[in-house]
């Protein structure tokens, strides 16, 4: 009996510090929909369109859901260099816009989210910080 007391409180413990420690997928995306307004939307615009061979599209993004890893990376470490985003080539520059772990998996959340897009994936800052640089030079083939 006092084994299982103490089970079911390690379990409530860890349970507790999980939701401490990653915020619910609504309160994440409402926090980068304001990230996303003062550091992307001058570029990405509000509807996350893009502008047509200047700056990629982010709704309906065969780049964005193509590997999320990268699109994290390129966000954290910035871009340069000739993409493919939905059939359309763009070579232009995306700078680090120096955003915490945590801001950048809000404002992934966001992303993933919003125009049309929708994800099952909930990005935590300790995957954001789990992703390196190295992705920042694997590039999709031309389709």
């Amino acid at each position: 009996m006092k084994q299982g007391i103490a089970f079911f409180c390690c379990y409530i413990f860890f349970q507790t510090s999980w939701l401490i420690q990653n915020k619910p997928l609504q309160e994440s995306i409402a926090d980068g929909a304001l990230i996303y307004d003062e550091f992307c939307v001058q570029c990405h615009l509000g509807k996350g369109e893009g502008v047509s061979g200047i700056n990629p599209p982010l709704a309906k993004s065969d780049y964005l859901f193509d590997n999320i890893d990268r699109s994290i990376s390129n966000i954290k470490y910035g871009l340069s260099g000739p993409i493919i985003v939905n059939d359309e080539e763009y070579n232009g520059v995306m700078l680090n816009n120096g955003l915490d772990d945590e801001e950048i998996a809000d404002v992934m959340n966001f992303i993933l989210n919003s125009w049309g897009n929708k994800s099952d994936e909930i990005i935590t800052k300790e995957r954001v910080a789990q992703v390196s640089d190295c992705l920042l030079y694997t590039s999709p083939s031309p389709r």
